[in-house]
């Protein structure tokens, strides 16, 4: 039978304190040992500061010398937490410990004086219902992962918790909600405005959709919405899938998609929340044709759309934006080479510059490349991908989180896509959250993923798919990926992976608490042997002064090797810092070579042109002194006719005779 951990055994703060026990941080080892010989140095210095947080609070003492970079690495990557509260802090800590060494609980399991609790799976196990609100619900169904890998049977696996269980990180919960559930549907629209998920249109059996339903993300309740035409640019709620759904202020804007009776061109639908009335938006310039599929990223002020497929099946790749200020659409011709034509792909902004791309389809291929446009030069990029590359799918979902992107779901025309994967949009890294099994929503094709709050936390939401079967579940991930730690260790005046352990003073006083811990236990010893009257005064006094040089000798000993260790640690940071030198100069010998190149390409072209204008007029040339040699022998002959016809009056007229005529 299954058997998994209940919320991997102990709770906050009581985890952190085993976490922190485990890797040196209680005085029963040296820290600056452990830390340095089972994670990297960057590793390291994160869980110092992190350590540091959750004990003593923020930073507040005085800032080290610069020239001191252990010691002012630490001090920086403890002050650029800020104020971040102590709880967050050990969470963070226990996170990062679990993800370099994922077996560190059960290894130090037999120091915690809390048992670990065995939770039967699958089955066999008695679901009892959860009583809320007077309202009986089943159990939360949860989707267990253990390291970002599957634990259990083949089936999805349930955990006996309520929906308390959303504090639990990086898991999908299908929480207990209440009212009449939306029929179950996929590629609809849905987007979250002042804590409430709208669900809008989609795909049931082929039929198009045009119901609007809610969900109040506080009480976690259904409820379905009755709309109405406004009496401006009224309409009404046209059935539809593969649109986009987007917040607008207290309105909601449902962007192209197919429908029965396509338009030529892509039309934008207005919902207004208060009153519940649909308009069209009137816009100006040439609109984009109809189509599906398509991505619709809100970017400041406008829309910027990209790819989908047309009405009669065409796949696309162009990309316009409309200015929702002055309600005009623009054709954007981009450089450089655009994604190639698909549908069903996910898109992001990251920086309010960077347009990312990922994934999609066509007709008979998905992908999984990333491109990126930047909004400022409109200029298209294929940057290379790192980590975990995700699998080539379609029919995903993403949201972004800070500097964070999600993807989830989606499939590759055999089956759905189980991973929840994450994208880092400052590094370009990839990493997989957690991994489902069995047939589930969370792996559907047409699936939509929103971002909301629970307990002040961001939560990832999603809702509908299709796998074999339409699904109309809520699914709920709390990720423990977070933006603000890892943008501030970013700003950072140390690059990239700084490294650092506790400092000398630290490790001083670990190794100080350490050699107390032994010598009370000696102490001990002494005391019992001088319960025999036979041991003199002076005999425990001299044991004492032996155990106290033995003590101070290997006192030295740790602050020579701790110094050892700085002196490694500086020069490993100034080989990151020369390096990353190096990389920015590169970087920016390559940007100015690419703009060089582009210039010289320019001028190229300029050149050929006038190579040609040159070659023209030169023909141009020889033909006018071929008209002009012409020209000059004919007035020559013309003039020796002359001559010699005049001959006789000539010389009637006394003229002295032409010498040619006397030649003749």
């Amino acid at each position: 039978m299954a058997m998994a951990r209940a919320s991997s055994g102990l709770q906050y703060p009581e985890r952190f304190y085993a976490a922190a026990s485990y890797v040196g941080f209680d005085g029963s080892t040296s820290p600056t040992k452990t830390l340095t010989s089972k994670f990297a140095n960057s590793t390291s210095l994160l869980l110092y500061s992190l350590y540091q947080q959750a004990s003593v609070g923020p930073c507040n003492v005085p800032e080290p010398s610069t020239w001191k970079l252990v010691e002012h690495s630490k001090w920086a990557s403890w002050n650029q937490l800020g104020t971040m509260s102590s709880t967050e802090a050990m969470r963070l800590f226990v996170k990062i410990l679990e993800e370099e060494d994922p077996g560190w609980y059960s290894r130090a399991s037999n120091s915690v004086s809390e048992p670990v609790i065995d939770v039967q799976m699958n089955h066999n196990s008695n679901v009892e219902p959860v009583i809320e609100n007077g309202n009986s619900y089943p159990e939360t169904k949860t989707i267990s992962t253990q390291n970002g890998s599957e634990v259990g049977t083949e089936d999805k696996d349930i955990v006996l918790e309520g929906f308390s269980s959303v504090g639990v990180y990086d898991q999908w919960i299908a929480p207990p909600v209440s009212g009449q559930s939306p029929k179950a549907r996929y590629e609809h629209g849905a987007a979250v405005v002042q804590d409430k998920l709208y669900i809008y249109g989609g795909n049931h059996n082929g039929r198009y959709l045009n119901d609007l339903h809610v969900l109040d993300l506080r009480r976690w309740t259904w409820s379905k919405i009755e709309t109405k035409a406004g009496d401006e640019s009224p309409t009404t709620s046209i059935p539809c899938a593969g649109h986009s759904l987007i917040p607008w202020g207290n309105k909601l804007l449902s962007v192209a998609g197919h429908s029965k009776d396509p338009s030529e061109s892509i039309q934008v639908k207005v919902l207004d929340l208060q009153t519940a009335t649909w308009s069209t938006l009137k816009t100006f310039g040439k609109a984009p044709v109809s189509r599906g599929g398509q991505s619709v990223t809100l970017v400041g002020g406008t829309l910027v759309i990209f790819g989908g497929q047309d009405p009669k099946r065409t796949l696309l790749n162009d990309l316009h934006i409309l200015d929702l200020e002055t309600m005009t659409w623009d054709e954007i011709d981009a450089v450089g080479v655009p994604p190639s034509p698909r549908s069903d792909h996910t898109a992001a902004v990251h920086v309010e510059r960077y347009l990312l791309i990922f994934g999609g389809g066509s007709h008979a291929t998905c992908y999984n490349d990333l491109h990126v446009l930047d909004l400022q030069t409109m200029e298209w990029s294929h940057p290379t991908q790192l980590g975990e590359i995700p699998t080539p799918r379609a029919g995903h979902a993403g949201v972004t989180v800070g500097e964070n992107w999600f993807i989830v779901g989606g499939g590759d025309n055999k089956s759905g896509v189980s991973e929840t994967a994450v994208l880092n949009m400052s590094t370009l890294a990839w990493s997989v959250v957690t991994s489902v099994q069995g047939r589930v929503p969370v792996a559907s094709e047409g699936l939509s993923l929103v971002v909301g709050s629970y307990n002040g936390e961001d939560v990832l939401i999603s809702f509908g798919g299709y796998n074999g079967r339409y699904n109309n579940e809520v699914y709920v991930l709390k990720p423990s990926h977070k933006s603000t730690l890892q943008s501030k260790v970013i700003e950072s005046s140390v690059p990239d992976s700084v490294s650092a352990v506790p400092n000398a003073t630290n490790a001083t006083r670990d190794v100080e608490s350490e050699f107390e811990a032994g010598h009370e236990g000696k102490n001990w010893e002494v005391v019992l042997d001088n319960a025999d009257p036979a041991k003199s005064k002076g005999d425990i006094i001299s044991a004492l002064k032996a155990e106290k040089e033995e003590l101070e000798s290997s006192l030295s000993k740790e602050k020579q090797h701790a110094l050892q260790l700085k002196q490694e640690l500086a020069e490993s940071e100034s080989r990151n810092t020369d390096l990353y030198k190096e990389l920015q100069s590169i970087r920016g010998q390559l940007a100015s070579e690419q703009s060089r190149c582009f210039k010289l390409e320019v001028e190229v072209a300029e050149l050929g042109q006038k190579l040609q204008t040159i070659g023209t007029l030169q023909k141009e040339l020889e033909l006018l002194r071929r008209q002009k040699a012409a020209s000059e022998q004919a007035a020559l002959n013309a003039k020796q006719r002359q001559n010699s016809g005049g001959g006789v009056w000539g010389w009637l007229a006394g003229a002295p005779p032409d010498q040619n005529a006397d030649d003749a």
